[in-house]
């Protein structure tokens, strides 16, 4: 291999490690937007949820994308993955309350 051919590989792989490293970074950047986001949408949820909601009283998924300007599939979305929300198994699917606002035996109000 002489010097020419050495500069070359040597280049290209300086070129594919900076484009890894760019990939990585990129990702990690939006994972980490994308985690603050639904960490602060779920925040506005909880919240809203706390203080408008009484004992045993479940909200619905529009009432409560209506209330926190979020889109309904977002709102399902963020209250299906918190621990904190829970779904009701009443007759209604669609309804959510703070699981420290429920008795361990309501279902739908």
């Amino acid at each position: 291999m002489n010097m020419d051919e050495s500069k070359i590989l040597e280049g290209v792989i300086i070129g594919a490690t900076g484009g890894c490293l760019a990939g990585i970074s990129l990702y990690a950047i939006q994972y980490a937007h994308q985690r603050i986001r639904d960490f602060l949408e779920a925040k506005r949820i909880r919240s809203w949820l706390k203080n408008n909601t009484q004992k045993d009283n479940f909200r619905s998924t529009r009432t409560i994308a209506s209330w926190t300007n979020l889109p309904i599939e977002r709102v399902q979305y963020l209250c299906s993955h918190d621990n904190k929300v829970k779904l009701s198994t009443g007759e209604r699917d669609d309804m959510w309350a703070l699981r420290e606002k429920l008795t361990p035996d309501a279902t739908f109000e």
